[in-house]
């Protein structure tokens, strides 16, 4: 491993010292003292790096990366994993906005709470199936126009019944899961509530034992309370709307 000290940088020399390191073979990064840099991880393709970061990550963290494992103690700004192609990231701490924006492939940890627009257009492309973990809460429009993925929000210390508004608004595609139960009012016109079946439960069992590993506490444990599916209507709801 090594170490990089981000505390005299700009985003711009953190990135290019990352890349420099990569390109010289480095399979291990870790990175002290960030202060809001952005774009950390953006681009990199490699399914055998491992980046550590300790501080808060700026702005779209992890953007079109693919294979890497980035892990953050800290919090993070918006937009981690936007357009998120592949590999993990774990954040031991708060995420902004628009987390998983148009993200199709990967998983991103969240251990606490998120913003707004979390899952917003996030969809599957060919075998890849996104997967967005909140051990916490989720803001308003969540899921929006989301065309596939999975998506979980934990709830965890939080009320069992979530506040967020919009839930699923033009939602045509994907899984939305969550512990505990939203007012009906809440949702968008296109989404129903469902219970969860034995293939759900396989699939939270297998999402929450990964989770756990990577906040160490069994997560599964939290499937012997009440869980609710949200799924799309129609995978075209605004067909109507269209003229041919």
């Amino acid at each position: 491993m090594i170490t990089v000290d981000a505390l005299n940088m700009d985003s711009k020399q953190l990135n290019r010292k990352i890349k420099e390191l990569v390109s010289q073979g480095q399979k291990e990064i870790n990175i002290i003292n960030v202060l809001g840099q952005r774009f950390i991880g953006n681009g990199i393709q490699d399914n055998s790096l491992k980046i550590t970061i300790h501080g808060v990550a700026g702005n779209d963290l992890g953007m079109f990366m693919e294979g890497v494992s980035i892990e953050l103690f800290g919090n993070a700004q918006d937009g981690v994993g936007n357009t998120l192609n592949g590999g993990t990231i774990s954040v031991h701490g708060n995420a902004g906005d628009v987390v998983g924006y148009a993200a199709r492939g990967g998983k991103i940890f969240i251990e606490k709470n998120v913003g707004y627009r979390v899952g917003i257009h996030m969809k599957e492309f060919e075998n890849n199936v996104p997967v967005i973990v909140v051990g916490g809460s989720a803001g308003s429009f969540l899921g929006e126009y989301m065309a596939g993925g999975i998506l979980v929000i934990l709830n965890i210390n939080s009320p069992k019944i979530m506040k967020a508004d919009a839930i699923g608004t033009g939602m045509h595609g994907g899984k939305i899961y969550i512990r505990g139960d939203v007012d009906i009012n809440n949702i968008g016109k296109e989404v129903v509530i469902l219970d969860i079946d034995d293939n759900d439960y396989k699939i939270l069992k297998n999402i929450l034992k990964e989770f756990g590993n990577k906040f160490n506490f069994n997560a599964v444990e939290l499937l012997k309370d009440k869980f609710i599916k949200l799924k799309a209507i129609s995978h075209r709801p605004y067909g109507n709307l269209y003229a041919y």
